[in-house]
């Protein structure tokens, strides 16, 4: 059946008023400080919040990322610096964001109608190989643990965004195994995203309870390290996992003219014929706004030109809309949009 766009149209509204919606990975904090540092405050309520309100999202993982300039000396500081200047956001606008430290904590977040920031790292490159810097950041409201971003530290090594000389690959340290242990046991959740293979088994090896991929795609359908393989979308999906879908075109097609929300949505489809729809999620990781920070020279090595293919989240109701054109029901898109991670945060999250 043909649907009417004016019906299609209600449609999507309808599902981003109801659903309850939440993004994976988002560095939002990486501009949040930035911006603090010129003398600017209520940055999220000004900045950002609108586009949230724009796109129905609920929830938010604000992901803790170090620049490679600062490392290994100012790691820990600059982490706690993104982290301050969340909880001075906080004071500021109290009546619209708040820190989620567990899952009633998101549940009042919705209730309450404010958006909900969770703090993830992306990188344990702050924690140095301290393993008692992990409950100071659990006090302080981390919940995910992105073990690497695309380097080595000391839990594991990263992917690579591009082949890159460098010697063997290892997979998680001795200091890594210790690290995910407490970190489950404190009520903390493993993401894989930016993992290296080797590290990635290793996790489904030493990991007892559900590990997620935040913001990563198919490597059957786009060819690169940080996307995930067949088997591996099944080992997640065998741990009750969830993969959130990456916006950026290097992850979702090989031709940058066929970078759309179509292309995006082939990345949906192929994970829900090869493990259900239960294990789909949404990490888009915008990063177009983040570009303004970048050096001039932070694109010559790049073979391709970054760039988000929704352009913000103002642009989620294209993703809905694409996924009913594409045959999902209702209930089914309001599972990618929240509902999986949902069930994430609720069997692990404890306080």
């Amino acid at each position: 059946m043909i649907l009417s766009n004016e019906r299609i149209n209600k449609q999507v509204s309808t599902i981003l008023e109801r659903a309850t919606i939440i993004d994976a990975h988002f560095d939002l904090l990486y501009d949040v400080v930035k911006q603090r540092q010129y003398g600017h405050k209520k940055v999220i309520e000004t900045d950002h919040l609108p586009n949230f309100i724009k796109g129905g999202v609920n929830i938010v993982v604000s992901s803790i990322f170090i620049d490679d300039e600062f490392l290994p000396e100012m790691a820990l500081r600059k982490a706690l610096n993104q982290i301050s200047a969340l909880y001075a956001e906080i004071d500021e606008s109290p009546d619209k964001i708040m820190l989620c430290k567990n899952y009633e904590d998101i549940n009042k977040a919705i209730n309450e109608g404010k958006v909900g920031i969770l703090l993830s790292f992306e990188g344990v490159t702050p924690l140095y190989n301290d393993l008692s810097l992990l409950r100071i950041f659990y006090e302080l409201g981390v919940r995910a643990i992105g073990l690497t971003w695309s380097r080595r530290n000391y839990a594991g090594d990263g992917c690579h965004f591009s082949p890159t000389r460098e010697g063997k690959r290892g997979g998680i340290t001795d200091f890594g195994v210790q690290l995910i242990e407490s970190a489950e046991d404190l009520g903390m959740f493993i993401d894989v995203s930016h993992l290296n293979d080797e590290g990635f088994w290793d996790v489904m090896e030493i990991a007892k309870k559900p590990v997620i991929a935040s913001h990563s795609n198919c490597r059957a359908l786009v060819d690169t390290k940080r996307n995930l393989t067949d088997k591996q979308i099944k080992a997640i999906a065998s741990k009750s996992g969830v993969i959130g879908m990456n916006a950026l075109n290097v992850f979702t097609t090989n031709d940058d003219k066929e970078a759309n929300v179509e292309s995006l949505i082939n990345h949906v489809d192929h994970i829900v014929k090869l493990v259900g729809i239960e294990y789909v999620g949404i990490g888009f990781d915008f990063c177009d706004k983040l570009k303004q920070y970048d050096p001039p020279e932070a694109s010559d090595s790049l073979s391709r030109e970054f760039f988000d293919i929704l352009k913000g989240y103002k642009e989620v109701n294209k993703f809905v809309r694409a996924l009913i054109e594409r045959g999902y029901k209702d209930e089914e898109i309001k599972l990618i949009l929240g509902k999986n991670f949902m069930r994430v945060y609720k069997e692990i999250l404890k306080q």
